[in-house]
């Protein structure tokens, strides 16, 4: 149960170190800077294409980049000006807990779902362009978190209770290889 506890506080503080940090790493806006300068970072590009993993998501197949250390989490879709229709990211995290995403960066119009540990989705959230405000999970049971284009849940109509799963099995078999 210790154990368990300290895995759960050392995924927390990766979390609000990576994935909620809303400080620049610039650092302060200097004078005369547009605020567009002030809050990018210096490595204003995205990141390489990441592996990739079929997804189903309930019966829609969708092609997700992998993003699974620290700095891939962190860094997602910012500065990606495209996306396909049927593509997106998979956020994968070591431990279940709350999540909070933002856009900061991201120049184009997402949605994303946050999904429980068994692959099904909790809920789903609209997201805008360069908002630096965070979407909060409303649920602590969530270990994977899936950016797609924005709509395509609804579109698709896919939502809470939907389960995603890979070409390899589960979520849990795919990523963990638990059964």
């Amino acid at each position: 149960m210790v154990f368990k506890r300290c895995l759960c506080l050392a995924g927390l503080i990766l979390l609000t170190a990576f994935g909620c940090d809303k400080t620049t790493t610039a650092g302060s806006a200097s004078a005369g800077a547009s605020s567009t300068e002030a809050s990018q970072p210096e490595r204003a590009r995205p990141q390489p294409k990441l592996p990739t993993v079929k997804l189903w998501v309930g019966p829609h197949e969708v092609v997700a980049e992998i993003a699974r250390t620290p700095e891939q989490i962190q860094t997602g879709m910012m500065w990606r000006t495209n996306l396909a229709e049927m593509d997106g990211m998979i956020f994968v995290f070591p431990v279940v807990d709350s999540r909070s995403f933002w856009m900061k960066n991201c120049p184009l119009p997402m949605s994303c779902a946050y999904i429980g540990a068994d692959g099904t989705i909790l809920e789903t959230h609209p997201m805008k362009p360069f908002d630096e405000s965070s979407i909060e999970s409303k649920s602590d049971k969530i270990q994977f978190v899936l950016e797609v284009n924005a709509g395509w849940f609804e579109r698709n109509k896919v939502g809470a209770g939907t389960l995603i799963r890979s070409e390899k099995g589960t979520l849990q078999q795919t990523f963990f290889g638990r059964r």
